[in-house]
C-alpha cells in the first residue's frame, strides 16, 4: 500500500499452528521487525487469523523436512 508520504505499508495476514500458541506475540512481532528491514517498507501491520486453520500442508518441503516432518 502506497502512504500519503511517498512511503510504502506492508500488510501481512499469518495464522499460527494454534490460538493459544505462547509465542504468538513473539513471532507477530519478530514478522514485523522483519518486513521493516526492507528497505522500501516505512510502515507494517501484521494481522494474525484463524481462518484457514493451519495444517503441515502449508509448509514448504524443505520446512517439513528440516523439521522431521516428512
Amino acid at each position: 500500500e502506497d502512504l500519503k508520504d511517498g512511503g510504502h505499508k506492508a500488510s501481512v495476514k499469518m495464522t499460527l499452528t494454534a490460538p493459544g500458541c505462547g509465542m504468538g506475540p513473539t513471532i507477530q512481532a519478530d514478522v514485523e521487525n522483519k518486513i521493516l528491514c526492507v528497505e522500501t517498507v516505512d510502515e507494517v501491520e501484521v494481522e494474525l487469523v484463524w481462518e484457514p486453520q493451519w495444517t503441515r500442508e502449508m509448509m514448504t518441503e524443505a520446512a517439513r523436512l528440516e523439521l522431521g516432518m516428512m
